[in-house]
């Protein structure tokens, strides 16, 4: 899904939106390398609401960093939807923001199965909701991308921004 010339890019709407809302977010990222958060930083004034991006590529470092369950990684994979529910629910808690938003994936251009291709991703957007509000919630969605690992990564990283603009406007 190309953008369209005739509205900001979706890192500045993502921007803006968070800004109006008085919101924060923090990106865990795996398949996408830390781009999620380059795109967020090409926008000036993005330390308004933007607070960091952990690059998570091994095993290790998602249980490290975001406390992702081994279990989840031993039954499912490191490309999966417990996998990316963990990575977005830990890196918005770890920093303490509003909004987690986290990829592991399958930028190629080997890697794929035939259950998992290359181009596959799993995008993980959490909220924290007040405490005691019951609000907090975290969703996934699978995509499947094609092209080049650039391109690949690109994609992941701008339908990642995508989500999360949709997740923070529906909360308006």
């Amino acid at each position: 899904m190309r953008e369209s010339a005739s509205e900001p890019p979706i890192e500045a709407r993502v921007g803006d939106a968070l800004r109006a809302a008085g919101e924060t977010v923090a990106t865990a990222e795996s398949c996408t390398g830390g781009l999620i958060g380059s795109l967020l930083t090409d926008v000036a004034g993005s330390s308004d609401y933007f607070d960091r991006s952990v690059v998570t590529y091994s095993y290790d470092a998602k249980l490290e960093e975001l406390a992702v369950p081994r279990e989840h990684l031993d039954a499912e994979g490191a490309v999966s939807e417990p996998v990316a529910r963990a990575m977005a629910r830990g890196v918005r808690d770890t920093a303490g923001v509003d909004w987690g938003v986290a990829t592991t994936g399958i930028a190629g251009p080997d890697g794929g199965t035939a259950e998992k291709p290359v181009g596959t991703v799993y995008i993980g957007v959490a909220y924290a909701g007040d405490w005691g509000s019951g609000e907090s919630d975290a969703t996934v969605v699978r995509y499947e991308f094609d092209g080049s690992r650039t391109e690949i990564k690109a994609q992941i990283a701008r339908r990642a921004l995508r989500d999360l603009h949709e997740a923070v406007e529906a909360r308006q």
